[in-house]
């Protein structure tokens, strides 16, 4: 009998290199007005978005979907270290998939005039979650790549 032990969680983890320095995706990451840019895939809109970006503060996000429902994204920022990593917690309503309190880990690693982004979404609760915002995130770096000066 062969046993397949199932992960504690599920997880999203992505790499990416960006031309541009770590200053400026740390800062494209915690100001209200440039993450608005980004954050949301095309074809949703940014409603509102408040940042308090230091450990123990909220982040909220309200979003509007292409059939024009709306989605809340929110969670506390656990760790802020300027320019080099941001972790928060985050939960959403409203979207196909409810989540509830996750963790995402974003590192900016200096490459001189480029950085290398890393992203870990960890402790979804199904595959269907970890589905869902690997295409989000997918989606997200995709338009962050286009937003940057």
């Amino acid at each position: 009998m062969t046993l397949a032990l199932k992960p504690a969680t599920l997880e999203v983890y992505m790499r990416r290199e960006f031309a541009a320095p770590r200053a400026a995706l740390f800062a494209a990451w915690t100001d209200e007005r440039l993450i608005a840019r980004w954050w949301a895939s095309r074809d949703y809109t940014t409603l509102a978005c408040t940042m308090d970006v230091r450990p123990g503060g909220a982040w909220s996000r309200r979003l509007m979907a292409p059939d024009g429902g709306l989605i809340s994204e929110h969670g506390v920022y656990r760790e802020v270290v300027a320019p080099e990593r941001l972790v928060f917690t985050y939960s959403s309503e409203g979207a196909r998939v409810v989540d509830r309190e996750t963790l995402v880990t974003v590192t900016f690693i200096d490459r001189g005039p480029r950085t290398v982004l890393t992203l870990r979404h960890s402790e979804l609760p199904t595959e269907e979650a970890r589905a869902v915002h690997d295409g989000g995130w997918a989606r997200c770096l995709d338009r962050f790549k286009t937003s940057l000066p």
